[in-house]
């Protein structure tokens, strides 16, 4: 949270050199309050996200991604970031990861994925799909704790080290918590691997179905 404290501290006074101050004592943000003041609704958040410019990756965007999927869902599929071609069609997941999450969640957890929500650590595109930086994470995780908070899921998917470090300030690897339930904050959250990581390694897929099928079982 210090991260963005210091990111919400610089767009203050950014904002101020841009009205011609020189020199000016700012109050720093409260590390016990909400740094954010966040809407309530998925609706009115998404709007919010929408015309959010704390980080760098508000700059390289062509689209705010959200969040996509049933507001009431059971089941939250968290991801890094959205890759390139997401950004060019607006829609979360897809290309071929998009169909390997999909097939996860019809032919493995046999649900619809339309009974799912799915989203990602930052809303915005990095270019050229580098690596998420943590100020960014820390500034947009904000939102994602809201879309939990409304969505009310019994279970967090995390996919991949970065999803998953993120959100549980964890830096244990995948490879060694994959498929083992945690309880956070009154849900529980499932890590597995990155869909870009299973497409680029197919062999780690028998380990990624052994972990759906803990998450079916945890849905009975």
């Amino acid at each position: 949270m210090k991260n963005l404290q210091i990111a919400l501290a610089l767009k203050q006074l950014y904002q101020m050199r841009a009205n011609g101050y020189k020199y000016t004592n700012i109050k720093m943000p409260d590390g016990n309050k909400s740094l954010l003041n966040l809407a309530g609704s998925l609706e009115s958040l998404c709007e919010q996200a929408k015309q959010c410019h704390l980080c760098e990756l508000s700059k390289s965007r062509s689209k705010v991604l959200f969040g996509e999927g049933d507001s009431n869902a059971d089941i939250l599929f968290v991801g890094n970031a959205p890759n390139a071609s997401d950004d060019a069609t607006g829609k979360i997941f897809s290309g071929r990861a998009g169909e390997m999450l999909e097939n996860m969640i019809t032919k493995v957890l046999g649900i619809s994925k339309n009974s799912v929500y799915y989203t990602n650590i930052v809303k915005c595109y990095p270019s050229q799909n580098r690596a998420i930086l943590p100020i960014e994470a820390d500034t947009c995780i904000s939102y994602l704790h809201k879309q939990i908070e409304n969505i009310k899921p019994k279970i967090v998917v995390t996919l991949g080290d970065e999803a998953y470090k993120y959100l549980t300030n964890s830096d244990i690897e995948i490879s060694k918590i994959h498929g083992t339930p945690l309880k956070h904050n009154g849900y529980i959250i499932v890590p597995t691997f990155d869909l870009s990581f299973l497409l680029k390694n197919p062999s780690y897929k028998k380990d990624a179905f052994e972990d759906l099928i803990k998450i079916k079982s945890l849905l009975k």
